[in-house]
């Protein structure tokens, strides 16, 4: 009889053991997904040649004209204190905007006219975001947002381009190279005027007037309801009111840093 309760338990026991290897096992934690390793991108500077005058500087200002509108309050103080500067222009934002292109080919001698991108893309040949902005992401692409500005300018009656600066003004080394082998110097800059066109006005102000010999101001053309526009048409004055060159980026030496120059 306890032979027989013993083998009936061991046959439980068994049965008890396969029908656990046959049931389904609780699933894995789910595993993190891979993050993307991590993109080194630099913000280059650009100055201009001093003017190694004392009480007199030099600065070079350039524009953005990324989407959006034209800054009136920006180009007809330009125009009406004959102060010359450097526009980087989109495709995007020629398309949107001949009235003020027809103001720019009008001004030969204040405007030069340079390569900001098709679609205002980070030019940056690997995947990721840059404030927010996904770049393009690869070489091919890299070079579409530069040849693809640079066909709509000359399309629109513009003188081919020799400089480029991409949407954020950042990049990864090896798309410095490949722009740099299409044969365009980048723009970088070393007075960032009015904070991507965020700041308000009195700050803006205040950092484009203290502007000095040598610099490279970057502020923004296409934002007319931006309290920084107002800013930086004071700015343009006060500094004209100083006895400040002005020079275009295409009149003088410059000295570019993570070989955008060079």
């Amino acid at each position: 009889m306890n032979r027989i309760l013993l083998a009936s338990a061991f046959l439980l026991v068994a049965l008890s053991a396969a029908s656990a290897d046959e049931l389904p096992s609780a699933p894995l934690a789910a595993r993190p997904a891979p993050t993307a390793p991590e993109v080194k991108l630099v913000e280059p500077h650009l100055h201009i040649a001093r003017s190694n005058i004392a009480g007199h500087a030099r600065i070079a200002l350039t524009f953005d004209a990324c989407m959006g509108q034209a800054d009136e309050r920006i180009l007809s103080t330009l125009v009406r204190e004959r102060i010359p500067a450097t526009i980087f222009v989109t495709a995007r934002w020629l398309k949107h905007n001949p009235a003020a292109l027809a103001v720019f080919l009008q001004n030969p001698d204040l405007f030069e006219l340079e390569n900001h991108g098709e679609n205002h893309i980070p030019a940056v040949d690997t995947p990721t975001l840059v404030y927010g902005i996904a770049s393009a992401g690869s070489p091919q692409a890299v070079k579409q947002e530069v040849e693809g500005g640079a066909a709509a300018m000359t399309a629109a009656g513009i003188p081919a381009p020799h400089w480029f600066r991409g949407s954020t003004a950042k990049y990864d080394l090896s798309a410095i190279g490949e722009i740099r082998a299409m044969g365009y110097r980048i723009a970088g800059y070393s007075v960032n005027g009015d904070g991507g066109s965020l700041l308000g006005a009195v700050i803006t102000e205040k950092r484009i007037a203290s502007a000095k010999d040598g610099d490279v101001v970057i502020s923004h053309i296409n934002q007319p309801t931006h309290a920084a526009g107002e800013g930086v048409a004071k700015a343009l004055v006060d500094l004209k009111a100083k006895g400040t060159e002005f020079v275009r980026l295409e009149d003088v030496e410059d000295m570019g840093d993570d070989r955008t120059t060079e």
